[in-house]
């Protein structure tokens, strides 16, 4: 089975990632050195915490294998290992986008929809 591990951006970073054919990385990606990248399980945990009050939000789908050996699983909320990437998100490995809508709290909301095959 393919593993999918997702990107929360902005709409308008994504855009610009789009008309260069790649994403650099968000202000705080640039910061760490990595792109920040969750996989299925990690999701709602990583908005409720970093993008709660955030708008115009997209998460992104890719599979984990396009993404090469620049990929790494490393220790960071609590131990868990989390997807990072040490380059470039090719904009063409997206599978998919999705508009992230917020709750009235301000947590972006996922839909299970997106998850089923």
């Amino acid at each position: 089975m393919k593993q999918i591990i997702f990107k929360i951006a902005k709409s308008a970073e994504w855009r610009d990632a789009i008309a260069k054919g790649y994403y650099s990385g968000s202000a705080d990606d640039v910061r760490d050195g990595f792109i920040h990248l969750s996989s299925r399980s990690q999701l709602s945990g990583t908005l409720d915490k970093h993008f709660r009050g955030e708008t115009d939000l997209l998460l992104i789908a890719f599979e984990e294998a396009s993404l090469g050996p620049d990929l790494k699983w490393e220790a960071s909320r609590g131990g868990q290992l989390f997807p990072h990437l040490y380059g470039p998100l090719p904009v063409s490995d997206a599978l998919w986008q999705r508009a992230l809508a917020s709750d009235d709290q301000g947590v972006p909301m996922l839909r299970d929809e997106w998850f089923t095959c």
